[in-house]
């Protein structure tokens, strides 16, 4: 007996919102299978509003708001059973944050949660990433967001330690990141994986899927600090015209792809890791999981 159901995750971040649609697929006997049906993104730039002004402007605000409709006739058409909105760094930092999550709720019947950066972290956890992991090894899983990365080390196959830090592609875009910011996040890598052998850095977030595939890589094989070295000194040579011309970026891409970049390979360079694994997975994928095993509280359409 098959069984499938259509499950939605929208991730309100601090560069894009994204709708994901996957299918559950239920087989006796079988595993459940976790298929991607659909997936939508909108470079709703939030954190160029909060991270600089505190609060999120009127024009962004109706953006999120028409967007949020968009999603909620999208997720019918889909007949999806269960969904899950969450927004991330710049929603929570925002001065107007809760009144617009109210606003949307009343306009479109989108119940959407803010959520902290532990909690991130630990829904990012429940997603395909055990299949990635050997349980032999170490790995520092790295997820680069707009606003802030979430940092996790992960040593046979358990975390080890796990952090929040506002470093994020936007912040330092706006050069509102501090250099003890970096200092605090390269005395935390260094501290927090200085007792393992040899590490392997996990690398999520749009910018690192970008990367890996012009990379033209096959998925169960890692980029190297070297590639990743030097790809960052092409994109640093190319204008920013170029990067949408050339190497055929989104606008929205072409300038936070640097400062992405930068994280990756300082999280490299700090944990000693030569290689960066690129699962392509992320947030949405985790809220996914979470609603199946109910570790969230999830709404129905």
């Amino acid at each position: 007996m098959l069984s499938i159901k259509k499950y939605a995750a929208i991730d309100i971040g601090s560069n894009a919102v994204r709708l994901l649609i996957s299918n559950i697929i239920e087989e006796k006997g079988q595993p459940t299978r976790f298929k991607k049906n659909s997936l939508v993104r909108v470079p709703i730039r939030l954190g160029a509003d909060v991270f600089i002004k505190k609060k999120i402007s009127k024009v962004n605000r109706e953006r999120l708001i028409d967007t949020m409709q968009a999603f909620q006739l999208l997720m019918k058409s889909h007949n999806v059973a269960k969904y899950k909105a969450c927004a991330t760094s710049a929603m929570r930092e925002s001065m107007n944050g809760e009144k617009i999550v109210n606003l949307i709720s009343e306009k479109t019947g989108i119940n959407i949660d803010i959520i902290g950066g532990e909690e991130e972290a630990a829904i990012i956890a429940a997603t395909d990433l055990q299949k990635f992991v050997d349980k032999n090894k170490t790995y520092l899983y790295v997820d680069v967001g707009g606003g802030s990365t979430e940092f996790t080390v992960i040593h046979r196959g358990e975390q080890a330690a796990s952090r929040s830090f506002k470093i994020g592609t936007v912040r330092l875009l706006n050069d509102i990141v501090k250099k003890s910011d970096w200092n605090e996040l390269e005395q935390w890598i260094k501290s927090s994986t200085a007792q393992y052998d040899k590490i392997n850095v996990i690398g999520s977030g749009g910018n690192i899927n970008k990367i890996f595939k012009l990379s033209g890589k096959t998925i169960d094989k890692p980029l190297t600090y070297f590639y990743l070295t030097s790809f960052y000194n092409i994109l640093q040579s190319y204008t920013y015209e170029e990067r949408i011309t050339e190497l055929e970026l989104n606008q929205d891409r072409a300038d936070v792809i640097i400062p992405a970049t930068r994280i990756y390979l300082s999280a490299m360079k700090w944990s000693g890791a030569k290689h960066i694994f690129v699962p392509k997975i992320g947030l949405a994928d985790g809220i996914i999981k979470s609603i199946y095993y109910d570790t969230v509280s999830s709404n129905t359409q």
